[in-house]
C-alpha cells in the first residue's frame, strides 16, 4: 500500500530552543539596551508614574463591602476577589486545627511574557510597573499581568497593552504555558496561565516596557525588590537550555551546569520524585471548608484592618491608590499585609559534582492538591519566637546561623503587589557540605535543577516561592 504524499503539516520540535536559551542567558548586556540604561530607566519610570497609596479605614472603601450576614469582604460587581473565612482540618504540622481570613479568587489571570531575537539573542518584554502593594513603587513585571477581571474590563478601564498575544496564541509560538499556583496560606486554590510566547516579527516598546536578555535579568533579580513575583514565576516555567559547562567555570557554576544536564545522574530518579510526591497528597489528609469571614476564630474586625488576637500572621487592610499608568486612574481595595520579613532559602550541595537542592513537600491549606514543593525553608521567624523547639521549622536555625562564605545568593524580593500590602522575603541559597546530614526526614528530598524544571512542565507540583528560587538559582555564575 503506497505512503500518502506528505502534506507539510507534520511539526518538529525547535532543537535550537535549548541553545538560544542559553545564549540569552550568557548575554549581559542587551542589543537595545545595556543593564546601566536598564536601572536608569527603571528610576525614570518609577519618577514619572503616579504611586499614592495611603492607608485608609474600611468605611472609605468604594464600591467594596462587608456582607451583613457573613461578615466577607468583595467588589460589588461579584468579581476580582474577595475576603472569606477558611477552616482547616490537617494532620500535618504541631497546629491540626484553625481557622484565618483568606483570599478567593477562583478566576484564573494571565502572566505571560513575551521574547523575540533582536541580533540573534532572545529578548523578554518586561514592564515597569506600579501595583498598590509595593515597597518602592515600579517594579520589573511581565510582558501582561492580568487578572480576568482586568483583561475583561470589569472596571471599564483602558485595554491590557500585548494582551493579544496571549489570548489569540499561535500554538507554533507557545514555549511554555502552565497553570501555576500562589501563595497556599493566603489564597484559596488560586491559579494563574504562565505563559511565555516567541514573536517572530517587530514589536513596538511602549513607554513602561523594554526588551531584556535572560542574562540581564539574571543580574537584576540580585537587587532588592526589583524583579517582581509574577516575573520570577513565569521565568522559572522558562523551558531548560543546556550547552555544557561554562567557559570559565567555578566549582559552583560547574556543579550547577552539571545539575541542568539530565544525563549527569541524580539521587533520585525523576519517577522516583514523583511517586514521592504524588504519596505525600495521598496520604496526607487536609480538609478545608469556606466559612463566612465572621466565623472565624481568634481574628478582630476594626475600623482599620482584621488582625490575629496575638498580633502575627497577617492582617487585612484598605488602602486608596491614585495611579497614572494603570487601566484606571484611581480605586480602593483591600490588601493582606504579613507582619515582619519572611525567610526563603533552599539549601544546596555538591553530590559528584552536580548541584542539588533540598526540597520540602509543603502541605498548605490553599493548594489545590495537598501538597506542593517548596524550598528547604519558608517561613517568617518571628512568628516562631518563645514557642518550643517543636515548632520550629526544621532546618530554619541553620539557615539563621549561617556563614557568610556558604550564601550564594541573598537578596530581599517582593511578593505581588496586587493583593499584599509590602509583603517581602529573604531569599537565599546556601551551599552545605555534600556530607550534609538531612536526617532522612520523608518530606525532603534532594533534587537537580533538570528534575524541578521537568515538574515545572506541570500545573501544582513545585510551589510560588520555590519557582521564585529557581529562577534565582539558574542565574548563578
Amino acid at each position: 500500500m503506497a505512503r500518502p504524499a506528505g502534506t507539510g503539516l507534520l511539526r518538529k520540535p525547535d532543537t535550537t530552543l535549548p541553545h538560544r536559551l542559553e545564549r540569552s542567558a550568557r548575554t549581559e548586556q542587551g542589543a537595545l539596551h545595556p543593564t546601566e540604561d536598564l536601572l536608569a530607566w527603571i528610576e525614570e519610570r518609577n519618577a514619572a508614574q503616579l504611586h499614592d497609596v495611603r492607608r485608609i479605614p474600611f468605611a472609605e472603601l468604594d464600591k467594596w463591602r462587608f456582607d451583613d450576614a457573613t461578615g466577607d469582604l468583595g467588589h460589588a460587581s461579584g468579581k476580582f476577589f474577595s475576603i472569606q473565612g477558611l477552616r482547616v482540618h490537617s494532620d500535618y504540622g504541631p497546629v491540626r486545627t484553625w481557622t484565618q481570613p483568606i483570599i478567593n479568587q477562583p478566576e484564573i489571570g494571565i502572566l505571560g511574557i513575551l521574547v523575540r531575537e533582536i541580533d540573534g539573542v532572545l529578548h523578554c518584554l518586561m514592564q515597569a510597573k506600579t501595583e498598590p502593594g509595593n515597597v518602592n513603587g515600579v517594579q520589573l513585571s511581565p510582558t501582561v499581568q492580568a487578572t480576568r477581571s482586568n483583561y475583561t474590563r470589569v472596571h471599564e478601564g483602558n485595554p491590557v497593552p500585548y494582551l493579544e498575544h496571549f489570548r489569540d496564541a499561535d500554538a507554533q509560538h507557545v514555549l511554555s504555558d502552565v497553570l501555576q499556583s500562589e501563595q497556599g496560606s493566603w489564597f484559596f486554590r488560586k491559579r494563574n496561565r504562565n505563559m511565555i510566547v516567541e514573536v517572530h516579527g517587530p514589536v513596538a516598546e511602549h513607554e513602561d516596557f523594554r526588551w531584556v536578555t535572560l542574562g540581564q535579568l539574571h543580574r537584576l533579580l540580585a537587587v532588592d525588590n526589583l524583579v517582581n513575583m509574577d516575573s520570577r514565576t513565569v521565568l522559572s516555567c522558562m523551558p531548560g537550555g543546556f550547552e555544557g559547562a561554562a567557559e570559565e567555570p567555578t566549582g559552583v557554576s560547574e556543579s550547577l551546569e552539571r545539575s541542568r544536564d539530565p544525563l549527569s545522574g541524580t539521587l533520585h530518579t525523576t519517577a522516583e520524585v514523583r511517586s514521592w510526591i504524588t504519596a505525600q497528597q495521598s496520604e496526607h489528609v487536609v480538609r478545608t471548608d469556606l466559612i463566612p469571614l465572621n466565623a472565624v476564630r481568634r481574628w478582630r474586625r476594626g475600623t482599620h484592618d482584621i488582625h490575629h488576637e496575638l498580633g502575627t500572621f497577617f492582617n487585612v487592610v484598605a488602602v486608596d491608590v491614585r495611579s497614572n499608568s494603570r487601566e484606571v486612574g484611581g480605586w480602593t481595595q483591600p490588601l493582606l499585609r504579613p507582619y515582619g520579613t519572611g525567610m526563603v532559602a533552599v539549601l544546596v550541595k555538591r553530590v559528584d559534582g552536580v548541584l542539588h537542592a533540598l526540597m520540602n513537600a509543603r502541605v498548605e491549606p490553599g493548594y489545590l492538591d495537598v501538597v506542593e514543593l517548596a524550598p528547604t525553608v519558608q517561613c517568617t521567624p518571628e512568628n516562631y519566637a518563645g514557642l518550643g523547639v517543636e515548632y520550629r521549622p526544621p532546618f530554619l536555625d541553620l539557615v539563621l546561623d549561617r556563614h557568610p562564605e556558604q550564601v550564594l545568593f541573598d537578596t530581599e524580593l517582593s511578593e505581588e503587589g496586587g493583593r499584599f500590602h509590602e509583603a517581602r522575603n529573604r531569599y537565599q541559597i546556601i551551599e552545605v557540605d555534600a556530607d550534609f546530614p538531612d536526617a532522612d526526614l520523608p518530606d525532603y528530598r534532594w533534587l537537580t535543577l533538570h528534575q524541578l524544571t521537568e515538574l515545572l512542565k506541570h500545573s501544582h507540583y513545585v510551589n510560588v516561592q520555590a519557582r521564585s528560587l529557581i529562577a534565582c538559582l539558574r542565574g548563578l555564575r
